[in-house]
């Protein structure tokens, strides 16, 4: 009698640790409590240790690390340093409003391609696509949207909305 609840503690505490991912109907990972929580945690620290998480999650230091490693290779999260361009020599930045004639996918993978391009959004509305771009100056954003981006097979127009200054930015949305 014994053994049995021993095994079913066993089996419980597996499960806790294991992360609990489905795919959504999109194919998007579904994340449990204990995953949502996990990045709750590095959303506020990304340098947060991970016995500090599992304490916060109620997991231990090595389950923490494999959740975090499973959440990184599904491609769920990046662990990344956000930096403000203008302090690295990056002077100049736009969102770029495309619209394209034909196959829009094949011009947002050739905007995903080019180091300068931050974000492409697949859009509704005005735009077919949204692009940010990061430049040293003006010459730069000129070359990129005029040498390359407007030359792509399928571009038909692009509108550039240039910063003036970045008022906000930040990725601590949570994972409501």
């Amino acid at each position: 009698m014994h053994s049995e609840p021993v095994a079913s503690r066993s089996a419980e505490h597996k499960d806790a640790r294991e992360p609990r991912t489905r795919e959504s109907r999109n194919g998007t990972p579904q994340l449990d409590a204990v995953s949502l929580a996990i990045v709750e945690q590095l959303q506020e620290d990304g340098r947060r240790p991970y016995a500090a998480i599992g304490k916060a999650v109620g997991l231990s230091e090595a389950a923490v690390r494999q959740r975090v490693q499973k959440l990184l290779d599904q491609g769920v999260m990046q662990i990344v340093a956000v930096t403000d361009p203008l302090t690295v020599g990056f002077r100049r930045q736009a969102m770029v409003g495309i619209n394209v004639e034909g196959d829009t996918e094949s011009v947002a993978d050739a905007l995903t391609a080019m180091s300068e391009v931050e974000y492409v959004v697949m859009t509704a509305g005005s735009f077919d696509l949204l692009a940010e771009i990061v430049c040293e100056d003006d010459d730069h954003l000129l070359d990129v949207i005029n040498k390359r981006i407007r030359a792509l097979p399928g571009v038909r127009s692009t509108e550039s909305f240039v910063y003036l200054k970045l008022k906000k930015q930040t990725y601590m949305w949570g994972t409501r």
